[in-house]
């Protein structure tokens, strides 16, 4: 499974970015793709995942009410629509790709991973 994460940029605060990951590779369309994102000097943390039918979401608590994780399986893409961003949103996005029908909120359960995109939100 190949991965690729686009879309990031220099935003305001307040302001609005939309993420898209882009997956090839087998039956890639079946299984959760999550979001993580990584602050310097930081841990790995969860953003928000999708399962393979997209009837299934989770997030995490700092991006409930901001962020919309969505997928189009005809274009085996996955977004997240983040909005009313803040500085502390500032990190480098992942997507990630794991071969299970079960949610996990954990990076190390992801087997696949996008190269990261850049986010930057000032203040």
């Amino acid at each position: 499974v190949q991965l690729q994460a686009s879309g990031g940029g220099l935003v305001q605060a307040g302001g609005s970015l939309k993420l898209a990951c882009a997956a090839s590779g087998r039956t890639t369309a079946r299984y959760y793709i999550g979001w993580f994102r990584q602050a310097p000097g930081m841990d790995r943390d969860f953003v928000a995942a999708i399962s393979g039918s997209g009837d299934s979401i989770d997030y995490a608590d700092s991006a409930k009410g901001r962020f919309t994780i969505t997928r189009d399986n005809a274009k085996n893409t996955v977004y997240l629509q983040m909005d009313s961003l803040k500085p502390e949103d500032t990190a480098v996005y992942y997507c990630a790709h794991r071969f299970s029908t079960r949610v996990s909120k954990s990076w190390k359960t992801y087997s696949s991973w996008g190269q990261g995109t850049q986010v930057t939100v000032s203040s």
